[in-house]
C-alpha cells in the first residue's frame, strides 16, 4: 500500500464555546468591523456579561481566531413594555437586570466577521443559543432583530410593509431573512429600538423561537414574593473562662434564629475577641496570635450549628493566622448544607494595624446561597462605596456587615454608610454589632452598637428604609423579612432606578482582581 496523502495541513478547526475574559479585546475589534457607524461595546459591558451570565456569552473560533459571537441574558419577558428598547432590556448593555429565574432567553447581539460570512457561523451561534435554552429549560428565545436593508425601501413602504415583504421573500434582508429561516416568528415591530441603527431607521423586529422541549415545573411560577428571614445578633461582650462558654452563647442565638425559621443568622465582627478575656496575655499582638489557635474550634462549632439548626450563619468575623504567618480579619459564611466560604476584610482600620498587626485581604466575593446571592463586607469596608457597587454588579442582593465600634461616632459611620449603600445600589444591607465591654482587654474595652436591617427608600419598602433595628447597647436579636422579588421589581420600575440610570458613558468602576 502506498504512502497515505497527508491532509492535516488542510484541516480547519471551528469551535463554538463560552466567551472568556481574554476574548474581549478581539471581540471589540470584530464588532467595529461588523457594525461600522454604530456605537460599539464597552470593555466594561462585556466584563459585566461574563460576571453576571457567562453561559449566555458565546464565541465562534476558527483556527484560534475569533470570528463571531452572540450575547444573551434571561428575563421574564412579560414584565417588559411592549415597546421596550434595547437599552431597557439590557440595562444599557450591562445586563444587571439578568434574572436567573426568568422564562425567556433574550438575545441582545449576534455578529460575524465580514470575511467569514456565508460559512453558517451565525447559524452555529443560533443553534448554541437554542441548546442553552433547552439545557436551562427556558420557554423561548426572544430577539430584537435589526432590519438593515430597510433604509433602501423606507421612502416607499412602512416598516410593517417592509417586514411583510421580507416574510413573503419578496425582499431580502440579511438579518430578518436569516432569523425566519432559523424558525423565529414575528411578534411585532418596535420603533426607537437602537438609536444609532441608521440602516434600520431605529426599528427592530421582535422575534421568538419557542422551545418545544420546555417542561413547565410546578415550583416555577410568577412570584409575588420571595421572602428571606434574617436574624441579627447584637452580641454582649463579657468576660468568659473558656471556649465552651463562648460556644454555649452562640448556640443559644442560633437556636433562637432557627425557632423563628430564619434563613440567616448574623453575628458581629471579631466577637471572638471575647476569648482574650481568659488568655492572660497583656501584649495585644501576642494575645491575638494566641486567639487564632481557636480557629479550628470556631469553624467546627459554626459548621455544626449551621447544619444542626438548618440555618445559614454569617459567623461574624474572627482573626485567623494563615500559612503566610499573617493574621487576617475573616468573616465566614457557614451554609446550612455544611459548605463554608470566607471573605477577608479589605480595609484595615488604624487601630487594627496599631494594636494587632492585622493584614488586608484584596478580593471581593459574592456567594451563592439557597436565598440568592449575598456579599459580606466587614465594618470599615462598608464605608467604601466602590466595594458595594462591585458586589451588586456581581449579583448580590444582600450585603451583611458585621461590625465592632467603640463609640457612637464610629457606629454612625457604619450605619449611615450601610444605609447609603442600600439606596444607591438598590439592595438590602444588614449590620450586626457588639455591645458590652471587656475591661481587661486592650482595644476591646468598650463597645457601642445598634444593629439593623436596611432597605432601599421607595414606596415598596419599609418606612425610612429601615426594616428593623435593635435598641442601642442591649444584648438582643432583631428578626426581619426582606423580599427579593420586590427588590427585583423595584430595580426595574422603581420611582428612581439608581442601577439603570448610572452614566456609564461618564464613569465606571474597574475591579482589578480576576
Amino acid at each position: 500500500m502506498g504512502k497515505e496523502f497527508d491532509v492535516s495541513s488542510f484541516e480547519m478547526n471551528m469551535v463554538i464555546r463560552q466567551m472568556e475574559f481574554d476574548d474581549i479585546k478581539k471581540l471589540l475589534k470584530v464588532q467595529a468591523l461588523c457594525f461600522p457607524g454604530m456605537e460599539p461595546w464597552e470593555k466594561s459591558q462585556l466584563m459585566s456579561h461574563l460576571e453576571i451570565f457567562p453561559e449566555g456569552q458565546i464565541v465562534a473560533e476558527l483556527d484560534g481566531e475569533i470570528i463571531g459571537s452572540c450575547s444573551s441574558l434571561i428575563i421574564n419577558f412579560d414584565e417588559y413594555d411592549d415597546r421596550h428598547t434595547w437599552d431597557d432590556v439590557t440595562d444599557e448593555g450591562y445586563i444587571t437586570n439578568h434574572n436567573p429565574d426568568g422564562y425567556n432567553l433574550y438575545g441582545i447581539e449576534v455578529m460575524v466577521h465580514p470575511d467569514y460570512r456565508r460559512m453558517k457561523v451565525g447559524q452555529r451561534l443560533y443553534e448554541a443559543r437554542k441548546e442553552l435554552a433547552r439545557e436551562l429549560n427556558l420557554k423561548s428565545i426572544i430577539i430584537g432583530g435589526r432590519i438593515p436593508n430597510y433604509h433602501k425601501h423606507a421612502s416607499k413602504m412602512s416598516p410593517r410593509e417592509y417586514v411583510d415583504s421580507v416574510s413573503r421573500h419578496k425582499i431580502y434582508d440579511p438579518v430578518l431573512t436569516f432569523q425566519l429561516i432559523n424558525d423565529f416568528t414575528l411578534m411585532r415591530v418596535n420603533p426607537n429600538y437602537l438609536p444609532d441603527d441608521r440602516a434600520s431607521k431605529k426599528y427592530a423586529t421582535l422575534m421568538e423561537w419557542n422551545n418545544i422541549d420546555y417542561k413547565p415545573l410546578t415550583k416555577r411560577h410568577f412570584k409575588t414574593s420571595y421572602p428571606v428571614r434574617i436574624c441579627v445578633v447584637q452580641y454582649f461582650m463579657r468576660k468568659i473562662s473558656s471556649f465552651e462558654e463562648l460556644a454555649h452563647q452562640c448556640e443559644y442565638f442560633v437556636d433562637v434564629a432557627a425557632d423563628a425559621n430564619s434563613d440567616f443568622v448574623v453575628f458581629p465582627e471579631i466577637f471572638t475577641t471575647q476569648l482574650m478575656s481568659f488568655l492572660d496575655e497583656p501584649v495585644p499582638s501576642q494575645a491575638v496570635r494566641k486567639m487564632t489557635e481557636f480557629t479550628p474550634q470556631y469553624i467546627e462549632l459554626f459548621t455544626h450549628l449551621a447544619v444542626r439548626y438548618n440555618v445559614n450563619i454569617i459567623g461574624g468575623s474572627h482573626f485567623v493566622q494563615e500559612e503566610d504567618e499573617e493574621i487576617y480579619n475573616i468573616s465566614y459564611l457557614f451554609r446550612r448544607d455544611g459548605s463554608i466560604e470566607k471573605q477577608y476584610k479589605i480595609h484595615i482600620t488604624p487601630n487594627e494595624r496599631k494594636w494587632w498587626g492585622i493584614s488586608a485581604g484584596d478580593s471581593i466575593r459574592v456567594f451563592d446561597t439557597d436565598c440568592g446571592k449575598i456579599a459580606i463586607q466587614i465594618c470599615y469596608d462598608i464605608e467604601f462605596p466602590e466595594l458595594a457597587r462591585i458586589a451588586t454588579d456581581m449579583g448580590a442582593n444582600i450585603i451583611f456587615t458585621p461590625f465592632c465600634t467603640d463609640d457612637r461616632q464610629g457606629y454612625l459611620r457604619v450605619r449611615y454608610c450601610a444605609q447609603a449603600r442600600a439606596i444607591e445600589n438598590q439592595i438590602y444591607t444588614v449590620i450586626s454589632g457588639t455591645v458590652g465591654n471587656l475591661p481587661q482587654t486592650d482595644n476591646m474595652d468598650i463597645q457601642y452598637a445598634q444593629s439593623a436591617i436596611f432597605s432601599p427608600s421607595d414606596f415598596e419598602f419599609a418606612r425610612d428604609g429601615i426594616v428593623g433595628e435593635t435598641n442601642p447597647n442591649l444584648e438582643m436579636v432583631l428578626i426581619g423579612d426582606v423580599d427579593l422579588e420586590v427588590l427585583r421589581r423595584q430595580r426595574q420600575d422603581g420611582t428612581v432606578k439608581q442601577l439603570k440610570d448610572r452614566r456609564h458613558d461618564v464613569y465606571h468602576i474597574e475591579y482589578k482582581k480576576d
